[in-house]
């Protein structure tokens, strides 16, 4: 049997039928659904009397009440019929939800759509020069821009020392999608694979909320679903995430462990672009790690990530 893909219509695994584009009405069902079943009626104030329920979390109609919405008005919604539906409404319904910024963002993608763009909107991205040159800037600091789908655009030296050189693929696979869920080497590089792995796919899940028409991207999630079982139950969960700051945790194959913090930023007049930088603390061994790959310049990007390419 044909492995499905998951951007068309989602079942129990996450799965729908390949090479079609983004299902919005079943991401909206699904989404809301998802959410709603995270909850217990004690998270949100409401007494549980103990009685058996046929569905995990929330039921419709308390979801409903604690909107200010009919019980009819939320089931429509819920599968998958949004037209008209208001700011307002979508508003109570995220603060019943509990909804993070980024969920309340895809809800909103999701119920009131954008027009779909032609398909020679979604050409490739370019990185103005004076960014790449800002890049250039950052030494001693791994730094990268990365656009839709998690590609890739630039970096400078330090980034290739760190996450390997990116130049010596083919600019299709310089995703972070494709190298965290099919390079075992980056598998190895991130201490914790699978928070590394979870923050990818709720990029795409937020990217493709926003353009659920893009060909690029359906054609992405139906090459990860098929090749990578991790990826599929990741995407079936409906979870959301913009890219903003944290911690990684990297296994180096020149110079161990490092601790290391990450900023995003958007570019003035790129909404569709990260710049993406990492630093460590003053006076840290991880500090003293970087400083190593920085001197030891081309031998350390030839290193990469210990692995030839997948």
């Amino acid at each position: 049997m044909d492995q499905q893909h998951p951007l068309a219509t989602d079942s129990s695994d996450g799965t729908g039928e390949a090479g079609r584009a983004l299902d919005r009405r079943a991401e909206l069902s699904e989404f809301l659904r998802t959410r709603r079943a995270r909850l217990k009626p004690e998270d949100v104030g409401l007494p549980d009397f103990g009685r058996h329920r046929r569905v995990p979390g929330l039921r419709r109609e308390e979801l409903a009440q604690l909107a200010g919405v009919s019980v009819a008005y939320y089931t429509r919604l819920e599968q998958g019929n949004g037209r008209n539906v208001s700011a307002e409404v979508l508003d109570s319904i995220a603060r019943a939800l509990r909804l993070s910024d980024a969920e309340h963002a895809h809800l909103t993608h999701l119920a009131r759509p954008r027009p779909q763009r032609r398909k020679h909107a979604y050409r490739a991205q370019q990185v103005r020069p004076s960014l790449r040159q800002l890049l250039d800037t950052f030494e001693g600091t791994p730094a990268y821009v990365t656009g839709r789908r998690t590609q890739i655009l630039a970096w400078n030296r330090m980034a290739a020392a760190l996450f390997g050189d990116w130049s010596e693929l083919p600019a299709q696979e310089r995703n972070w999608a494709r190298l965290v869920f099919l390079r075992p080497d980056y598998r190895q590089l991130f201490a914790d694979w699978e928070s590394k792995a979870t923050d990818i796919v709720g990029m795409l899940r937020m990217n493709a909320g926003r353009h659920p028409d893009d060909p690029q991207l359906s054609a992405l999630v139906g090459e990860l679903s098929v090749k990578s079982p991790e990826f599929r139950q990741l995407w079936a969960r409906h979870d959301v995430k913009e890219k903003s700051h944290g911690v990684k945790a990297l296994r180096h194959p020149l110079v161990g462990d490092l601790t290391l913090n990450f900023e995003s930023f958007q570019p003035p007049a790129e909404p569709e672009q990260m710049l993406i930088t990492y630093h460590a603390e003053a006076g840290t061994p991880s500090a003293e790690a970087l400083r190593l790959l920085a001197s030891w310049g081309a031998d350390a990007t030839r290193a990469g990530t210990g692995t030839a390419p997948a």
